[in-house]
């Protein structure tokens, strides 16, 4: 018999780890956002594999249980994951809405958290580029920034495709993952001075795999840490965040900010 899929929203644990970092880089843009608007925030990598659509996910659960309304929107059209990860039909999303005219509000999908709406990357398109609006897109999220309090548009990498560095001139910032261990740092330059060739609202970078790739004293088993051991006591274990983590793949466990120069930091940077 098949296992049923869960959803990532299923696996989310406000006390674990990975929550924690969450809402640090939550809390970072939310400082941000007092100096200019941030309603809408675009995130990207520079190549595939760097965790970009879980940090998407993550964040958008943390923004949610935050009190936040957050619609979370799948732009890669070449490569989408969010209706993965939310356990959800892929079409009727955003395809539909740039090839053929559908309403925003019918491909808008309803997750197990209230403050928390997905749109998919709709239907399977045939030559991406043709379909892909930047311009559309915008319209769209400064419809929506009516609607909700927080907008994060999954992209595609920048290094492959051209589409991040369109939609980066219509949200209000943008933020890079890095897969510590795996991204060379030629590779992140060049695909920040793609970026930056467009937009100036490059608000910092996500350093993702940081567990398994930093010094043992960035990881928070370090520290022996468990701020809620009550939870699940009496079956004998704790409930922590480590099976969130394990789910998605350690790889994709944490989340902090690093300095253009590499050197990790615990703030995002301007």
């Amino acid at each position: 018999m098949a296992r049923p899929s869960i959803s990532i929203a299923d696996f989310y644990n406000l006390e674990s780890g990975i929550a924690t970092e969450f809402r640090r880089l939550l809390y970072n843009l939310q400082n941000l956002a007092k100096e200019r608007e941030i309603k809408s925030v675009l995130i990207t990598s520079s190549m595939l594999s760097e965790g970009k659509s879980t940090v998407c996910a993550f964040l958008a659960l943390t923004a949610a249980r935050k009190g936040l309304k957050t619609l979370l929107i799948d732009c890669d059209l070449r490569r989408p994951t969010l209706h993965k990860l939310f356990v959800m039909p892929r079409e009727m999303g955003l395809a539909e809405v740039l090839s053929d005219g559908a309403s925003t509000k019918a491909s808008i999908k309803k997750t197990s958290l209230e403050k928390l709406d997905v749109m998919t990357a709709g239907k399977v398109c045939a030559i991406p580029a043709e379909v892909f609006d930047a311009a559309a897109i915008g319209r769209l999220v400064s419809e929506m920034k009516f609607y909700y309090d927080f907008i994060i548009l999954d992209c595609a990498p920048i290094i492959p495709v051209s589409d991040p560095m369109l939609l980066s001139q219509e949200t209000d910032g943008v933020l890079f993952v890095v897969k510590a261990g795996a991204t060379q740092r030629d590779v992140v330059v060049r695909a920040k001075e793609i970026l930056a060739s467009s937009t100036s609202r490059i608000l910092g970078i996500v350093l993702n795999n940081a567990e398994n790739s930093l010094p043992y004293y960035y990881s928070h088993d370090y520290y022996g840490y468990d701020y809620h051991p009550t939870l699940g006591e009496d079956k004998g274990k704790r409930t922590t965040g480590a099976s969130a983590g394990d789910a998605q793949g350690r790889s994709e466990g944490k989340s902090g900010a690093v300095n253009p120069d590499g050197k990790p930091k615990n703030s995002l940077q301007k």
